[in-house]
């Protein structure tokens, strides 16, 4: 199960109404060990296959400017590891099942390495290199922990802290938790306060009982006969790539950003009022019209992340709770823009309705054909980020996210954020099957379909433009440019 990183994922709350746990402490935890979740159990069978692979860590770096105490941030993940069992959870098996191990709290030692020494240059290569060695440095799931925590001291006033994290522990939305308690911890602990954080009502383990005492009877097949029929007869989309798709699936990934002004942004919410969709919806729309120019097909089919957390419980949880919906969107018969949306609009409304059955269990029973070189029912994801989170407090200490080293799980990722001037968008793609360029000039294709749709979506998807001012131009009158000299005094044969 994939994880889109930076918390770019929504809760789509309004479609799945919150309910509460009926599973509390005083059931369960007697016991050192619990059931997997369904998420945690197709990782963990992923991990059975291929035991080596980096695929599911997740990577964060961030940095730190300012006096940095180091021994009260070491002493605040300690306690973050009290704090929530999946920081201290391995996995064995017993009588032929998986099993979650979860741990005493013991001290979690922070491995620290100081680079003031060496020039600036070397300091950027060496932190650049142990950014790609973290990330792809595999986790012992059996063994643990799965959770790795490097400070880089670049200068006496300025760190760089990595935190990679096995993903059958996290997703986007823990790493924000993480992040965020971790510093309240900070802020407290070099005050000489206790923690300020009230104790979890219950924590990762009960959400995996609950999960499968609740998915069960006519809940369960009501909910895969809508799945079973939504994904019947699944094409696959075959998206031109500049490098043969590799035999095995590989997982080194790059990134290209891009950003859509808010004049864009102001005239795409105007349509989305009057049709009564998302900004999510139409910006799908946007993205699986691009697809449908680039693959020349009808049957679109998008995955995207959804938080999995509608209830109340378990939104302050570190834990894997991320859920992916697969959108099959029709693209036939040439339709306006405004229809596609309308498409997409029933397409989404009815992935949330059903949004409890995890993707795991979809692929368990709508057993596609295994294909090593590609990850099952999508290969394209998509994902809008629009859920604001306050930043924790800080004394003294400047703090900002920087961009890790990527591993990706698909052929290609687009992440979008809102800010303050538009949208800050992220290409993730892989590195074996395209060129950078080739990412580039498909995010500027993405653009230009988004102004067209901005000024007309009454356009058909054939007509909106997708080439660039100064690619058309370059078609257009560059390569027209075929006058040459040639003798005036001689036929045609003899030219």
């Amino acid at each position: 199960m994939p994880c889109f990183r930076h918390a770019k994922i929504s809760r789509n709350r309004r479609n799945a109404p919150e309910r509460r746990f009926n599973v509390t402490r005083n059931t369960r935890f007697m016991a050192r060990t619990a059931p997997l979740s369904f998420a945690q159990q197709r990782l963990w069978f992923l991990a059975q296959l291929e035991p080596r692979s980096p695929a599911y860590n997740i990577s964060s770096a961030i940095q730190i400017e300012g006096p940095l105490d180091n021994a009260a941030l070491e002493r605040s993940l300690t306690e973050m590891s009290r704090r929530h069992e999946t920081l201290r959870t391995t996995f064995a098996t017993e009588d032929a099942t998986p099993v979650q191990i979860i741990h005493p709290p013991t001290e979690l030692k922070l491995q620290q390495l100081d680079f003031t020494t060496v020039s600036e240059e070397q300091r950027e290569k060496e932190a650049r290199r142990l950014m790609r060695e973290e990330a792809v440095c595999s986790f012992d799931l059996v063994t643990g922990p799965l959770l790795r925590a490097k400070l880089l001291r670049m200068e006496p006033e300025k760190h760089l802290l990595l935190l990679t994290i096995h993903h059958i522990v996290s997703d986007g939305w823990s790493m924000g938790v993480l992040h965020q308690e971790l510093f309240t911890l900070y802020e407290a602990f070099i005050h000489g306060q206790s923690s300020p954080l009230s104790e979890l009502p219950i924590q990762y383990a009960d959400f995996a009982v609950w999960q499968r005492q609740y998915l069960q009877g006519d809940l369960l097949a009501e909910q895969l006969d809508y799945w079973r029929e939504q994904l019947k007869d699944l094409t696959t989309l075959d998206l031109p790539t500049d490098r043969p798709r590799p035999p095995m699936q590989t997982f080194t990934g790059a990134t290209h950003e891009i950003h859509l002004p808010l004049t864009i942004i102001k005239d795409l919410n105007l349509l989305v009022r009057k049709e009564g969709a998302t900004p999510f919806m139409t910006l799908l729309a946007a993205f699986q019209t691009l697809l449908h120019r680039y693959g020349g097909q009808d049957d679109i089919v998008v995955g995207t992340p959804i938080a999995g957390r509608t209830r109340v419980e378990v939104e302050g949880l570190i834990g894997f709770f991320v859920n992916m919906l697969v959108l099959r969107t029709d693209a036939s018969g040439d339709p306006t823009f405004r229809e596609l949306l309308k498409r997409v609009k029933k397409v989404a409304l009815g992935a949330y309705a059903h949004q409890d059955i995890p993707f795991e269990k979809v692929v368990e029973e709508l057993h596609p054909r295994r294909d090593p070189s590609r990850n099952p029912l999508f290969q394209v994801a998509f994902a809008l980020q629009n859920t604001p989170r306050p930043s924790p407090p800080f004394s003294g200490l400047k703090v900002s996210t920087i961009a890790a080293y990527r591993n990706i799980r698909f052929d290609l990722e687009v992440h979008l954020t809102e800010v303050d001037d538009g949208l800050h968008g992220l290409f993730v793609y892989n590195t074996r099957l395209f060129e950078a360029q080739a990412i580039a000039r498909m995010a500027r294709h993405f653009r230009s379909v988004l102004e067209g749709i901005a000024e007309n979506p009454e356009l058909r998807l054939s007509e909106l433009p997708m080439l660039t001012p100064e690619e058309r131009h370059q078609l257009l009158v560059k390569w027209n440019q075929t006058e040459t000299k040639y003798p005036r005094d001689a036929c045609i044969h003899e030219l």
